[in-house]
């Protein structure tokens, strides 16, 4: 498949475009004119970069409002299609964008149209240039990319063809069904875009809401197939209108977006070897997907376009251990011993140690990290896969950039990539029974272990620079095979905080990814630093799953935790929403329990005070629920905001 994308995406000037657009690895561009016309680059500096850097040039766009004019319109439209012509001559180029009418004078006429594009199609058959016809999803009277089709064929002529953009059709629910029919000779471009579907007016969502493929709710896979079918072999090109996008490191952003085309590519194949079309009533050989001599087969190199896939992985089985970075690792030391966990000492050959409760493993780096904020935060998590080789083949292959470990002989080998908030994920071989062969790399710890409750990591809850939110979406979807949940949005003192949780099936696996508001809660920026190692200006947690959260609860106030302490009025209101029983409400109270319950079961929990930016969370889920206690999460982001404040130091004159 060949990748585009329109420079329209991308931050920054039309030089740092094309350069970002060539590292992040796609084939060719589409010159959005607002770049050429404010860079100093001429057509011909243009030409030459795209050449040197084993990029194409493959669309120039957008020439709006051609069609359906009074003719003195007419004449100066074709006036200054003539000399956007005479330009692409001089980049090298042979495609240029045609959207349909949305000014209000326009003639609702298609015979008018259908004139007028052919007059269109064949000045440009003089300049070597071929016009690609789109319907935008507003367009004042050809709003439907069939419409837009069936002008093309009544023009019919070799010049003119439709250009399909996901957006424009999948915003407005068209069925793509219809792309199989028409003659690939005729579809010029193919743009994709993904999207959050979305309640507002169509010209506000295309031009402030788009997202790359994988990081919206669009069927896209479903759009491609039938492309795919018809027998198209252009460009697949991304054209992305987001303010975040082009606030956001051009290189970044350019990489973010080569990865969804990968991921899309890999899922248009997937959708292709499900949905293999039937035989034709009469089973001639021939017929789309047709075989001879038996029923369709999945096989995609049947197609014109084919379809490269990546290494098939499963999702993860569950989390084998979290690790969280500090200088001082005193208070965190301190909070997990209080908690329960086991101390099982340091590594033979590394600054680091481990602490474990039943299956729950926690290693505490010991070396620090940015020299200018050293204070505990979560650096890295480990995955257990059936194949730490394979995935991290896979996730490489998605763009994800490599950060390996120092190992001596007789040590575990992690396969290890960042994310893109800069955690460190590790790819561990998982084991039937839950344990981890590279335990017996650390020394001895406490002498008498603790008897303490079993645990397991239950979810962990990353905070996520806005720049990089619906990156990190795909980027987990992509390379770790976990599934994006309805997100939620929680009111806190600092606005609304967006919660995505990404799981897998079974729920082994729970990340929650929270887009951190852009001023925190001391007035730091909320930019999370990327390729710098963990950020510390806000906070993240580990939550851990045990049997018995009162029993807990006891034993961690025996030890001398630090719950974070609930306001009275809660208990009020939890009394008046459920009607608990008066000895369970005394008991939630008095250990600082929070509680929800829904039709599928309850759910109990508390949380620790905060450690620099890392606080960890005890959970009990009872019967079959499946949440995370998300009307409890105001009260916990009050007070925890309230006490940031409390102990933040008096500034003094």
């Amino acid at each position: 498949m060949r990748t585009g994308i329109a420079t329209v995406c991308l931050s920054g000037t039309l030089k740092e475009k094309m350069q970002a657009c060539a590292i992040a690895g796609f084939d060719g561009i589409e010159i959005f004119e607002q770049d050429l016309v404010t860079s100093p680059l001429t057509p011909e500096d243009v030409r030459k970069m795209a050449a040197d850097l084993g990029l194409t040039l493959d669309l120039y766009q957008p020439f709006r409002d051609f069609d359906s004019v009074s003719e003195d319109l007419l004449a100066a439209n074709l006036r200054r299609a003539e000399a956007k012509f005479k330009l692409m001559a001089r980049l090298g180029m042979d495609t240029i964008l045609v959207c349909s009418n949305v000014a209000t004078a326009s003639i609702d006429s298609d015979d008018l149209r259908a004139e007028q594009l052919g007059r269109l199609a064949a000045l440009a058959g003089d300049h070597g240039v071929k016009v690609a016809y789109e319907a935008l999803a507003w367009g004042r009277y050809v709003s439907d990319y069939e419409h837009a089709h069936r002008l093309v064929e009544a023009v019919d002529h070799p010049n003119l063809g439709t250009c399909l953009d996901s957006f424009h059709i999948l915003s407005g629910n068209w069925d793509t069904a219809p792309i199989e029919a028409f003659s690939p000779d005729k579809i010029f471009f193919v743009q994709v875009a993904d999207a959050p579907k979305l309640s507002m007016d169509v010209l506000s969502w295309s031009r402030h809401y788009r997202v790359f493929p994988g990081e919206g709710q669009f069927e896209l896979a479903k759009f491609m197939g039938h492309v795919v079918r018809a027998g198209y072999t252009g460009p697949v090109s991304l054209e992305i209108f987001n303010d975040v996008f082009r606030q956001s490191d051009v290189e970044r952003t350019a990489v973010d977006g080569m990865r969804s085309l990968i991921w899309l590519e890999e899922q248009s194949a997937k959708w292709l070897d499900a949905n293999v079309p039937a035989l034709s009533a009469a089973g001639a050989v021939g017929a789309p997907g047709a075989v001879a001599g038996g029923p369709a087969a999945p096989n995609r190199r049947r197609y014109p376009m084919e379809l490269a896939t990546l290494p098939r992985v499963a999702e993860p089985a569950g989390y084998n251990f979290a690790e969280v970075m500090a200088a001082d690792t005193q208070g965190l030391e301190t909070v997990l011993g209080q908690l329960g966990f086991e101390f099982n000492g340091r590594h033979r050959t590394k600054d680091v140690q481990l602490w474990t409760m039943g299956h729950a493993r926690v290693i505490i780096n010991e070396a620090g990290h940015d020299a200018g904020d050293s204070s505990p935060a979560i650096a890295a998590l480990g995955f257990d896969v059936d194949s730490p080789v394979i995935a991290s083949a896979r996730a490489q292959q998605l763009k994800a950039p490599a950060v390996p470990r120092k190992s001596q002989a007789n040590e575990e080998v992690f396969q290890g990539f960042a994310a893109p908030d800069s955690t460190e994920i590790f790819l561990c071989q998982g084991s039937p029974d839950g344990t981890a062969a590279w335990t017996s790399e650390f020394g001895e710890g406490l002498e008498v272990p603790a008897a303490g409750a079993t645990a397991v990591i239950d979810h962990v809850n990353l905070a996520q620079p806005w720049q990089h939110f619906d990156e990190a979406v795909l980027f987990y979807t992509s390379a770790l095979a976990l599934e994006p949940q309805p997100f939620a949005e929680v009111p806190s003192p600092t606005g609304l905080v967006r919660s995505q949780v990404m799981a897998t099936g079974d729920r082994a696996v729970r990340l929650v990814l929270n887009l951190a508001p852009l001023i925190q809660q001391d007035g730091a920026s909320g930019q999370k630093p990327s390729g710098t190692g963990p950020r510390r200006t806000y906070q993240e947690h580990i939550a851990f799953a045990v049997d018995d959260l009162v029993s807990t609860a006891r034993d961690c106030k025996a030890r001398g935790l630090e719950f974070l302490q609930i306001p009275a009025n809660y208990y009020e209101d939890l009394a008046a929403r459920f009607g608990l029983d008066p000895d369970l409400l005394a008991t939630l109270q008095d250990l600082n329990l929070l509680y929800d319950r829904d039709a599928d079961g309850e759910f109990l929990h508390f949380y620790t005070a905060t450690v620099g930016s890392v606080f960890f969370e005890m959970v009990e889920r009872r019967g079959s629920y499946d949440g995370y206690g998300a009307p409890n999460a105001p009260v916990r982001h009050a007070v925890q905001y309230d006490l940031l404040h409390r102990l933040a130091p008096v500034p003094t004159k």
